[in-house]
């Protein structure tokens, strides 16, 4: 004979210590998870804090006051010669340059030459350009200074350049300002006259050339095969194939993208054609995906409506269900193209790390993009490039946040909760 269970007494010792146990454990955890959640912010804000201080110096630049004499130096140019398409031939021919390095010597002593940027005296033909007059007298033009110089009056700096600096300082002759030149120019082997113009332009290239070609073929794939494809072991074993696409590391697609477009189709190398093809096959996986996730999430009594009203299954996919499940398939497809935006290793192994020194006017043209860019800078042993890797990074962080607040728009405007 079994007998019955007799009711817990929640007043016992035993009981109650047991109850404490329980709860001091749940406190425990839901502490060590807020922890967890505070230690991972912080360290989320000291990342962004320290890229953030270094980064905003790369977007200031250090000038010096040169004063120079135009008409000691004698150039042969004529004012008529700065009109053309000859102006910089013209002005680099008759030594301007020298021009330059003499005035530098003149005005700071021994070694002035080398307090000065190597593309100083492009500002100043810049300004002859601009004012031909400036030939017949004397003129003060505010030129970069070295790289040595720039860091050492914006962080520490070698002593050397920390003294040569205290000593411009105190004839007033140096000058830090916001400078936009770093967003317009491209690349260059002096750390004062890079530019990010040219890597941002090759990643929009890219990116268009990813999103032209990834997004109606993933579309029309998820579409297929979430609403034609009959169940069989073949849909079955292309479905696991995608799957494992989107699992992928992505140096294989570059690697992929070496093999068949610069291998086998002889595509012009280290181009933005090359690189948004490459980057289509990384990112249409994971538009298939999410296309079908959305596709899936619209209630079946969407398409038993429409077809109860006479649309055929082709209208009741295009005008119906594609409507409403564009956008999660929007969302999804920016996210993608926000991976493929930071992506290096693929781009890498299609030779998109050449020195780009033009920004790129056609698909076709030798480019770079932000993250090789940040890449290569960083393997650079001037420290004037610190500044200018950190800077660009802000710029790719902007655009990520940009797509992603984009993604969360679509999503939050558009969506149709069931």
């Amino acid at each position: 004979m079994n007998k019955s269970r007799l009711p817990t007494d929640w007043t016992a010792t035993a009981v109650q210590r047991r109850t404490r146990r329980r709860y001091a454990a749940e406190r425990r955890f839901r502490l060590m998870g807020l922890a967890a959640v505070w230690l991972s912010a912080a360290f989320l804000a000291f990342l962004l804090a320290s890229m953030v201080w270094e980064g905003l110096s790369g977007f200031r630049q250090t000038r010096i006051a040169l004063p120079i004499d135009f008409a000691a130096a004698k150039l042969a140019v004529t004012p008529a010669q700065l009109h053309g398409r000859g102006a910089d031939l013209a002005l680099a021919g008759a030594g301007l340059e020298n021009a330059v390095d003499g005035a530098a010597t003149r005005a700071f002593g021994p070694g002035g030459a080398d307090l000065i940027s190597d593309g100083a005296w492009l500002v100043v033909r810049d300004a002859v350009k601009r004012d031909p007059a400036l030939l017949r007298g004397r003129t003060t033009i505010a030129v970069p200074v070295a790289s040595a110089i720039d860091v050492a009056a914006k962080h520490d700096g070698t002593p050397a350049a920390e003294a040569a600096v205290a000593r411009l300082q105190a004839r007033g002759l140096l000058t830090t300002s916001w400078s936009g030149g770093f967003l317009t120019a491209a690349d260059s082997t002096d750390p004062t006259r890079v530019g990010i113009w040219g890597a941002l332009k090759g990643s929009l290239l890219t990116m268009a050339v990813t999103i032209v070609l990834a997004f109606p073929i993933g579309v029309l794939a998820a579409l297929y095969l979430e609403e034609y494809a009959p169940r069989n072991r073949w849909t079955d074993l292309i479905e696991v194939s995608i799957n494992n696409l989107a699992a992928v590391p992505s140096i294989i697609f570059g690697l992929l993208g070496l093999a068949v477009f610069l291998g086998t189709f002889h595509l012009p190398r280290s181009a933005p054609l090359v690189g948004g093809l490459t980057l289509a096959l990384m990112t249409m996986p994971v538009i298939v995906i999410t296309g079908r996730n959305a596709i899936k999430a619209v209630p079946p009594s969407i398409r038993d409506a429409a077809l109860a009203v006479g649309a055929s299954p082709v209208q009741v996919v295009f005008d119906h269900v594609l409507p409403l499940a564009l956008p999660g398939i929007l969302t999804g497809t920016i996210i993608g193209m926000a991976r493929a935006l930071g992506e290096t290793a693929p781009l890498l192994m299609i030779g998109m790390r050449a020195f780009i020194a033009a920004p790129p006017s056609r698909l076709t043209d030798p480019a770079t993009v932000l993250p090789v860019q940040i890449f290569l800078w960083s393997d650079d042993i001037d420290r004037g490039f610190v500044e200018k890797t950190s800077a660009a990074i802000i710029v790719l962080l902007v655009v990520l946040l940009a797509m992603n607040g984009l993604a969360i728009y679509l999503r939050n405007r558009f969506e149709t909760r069931w």
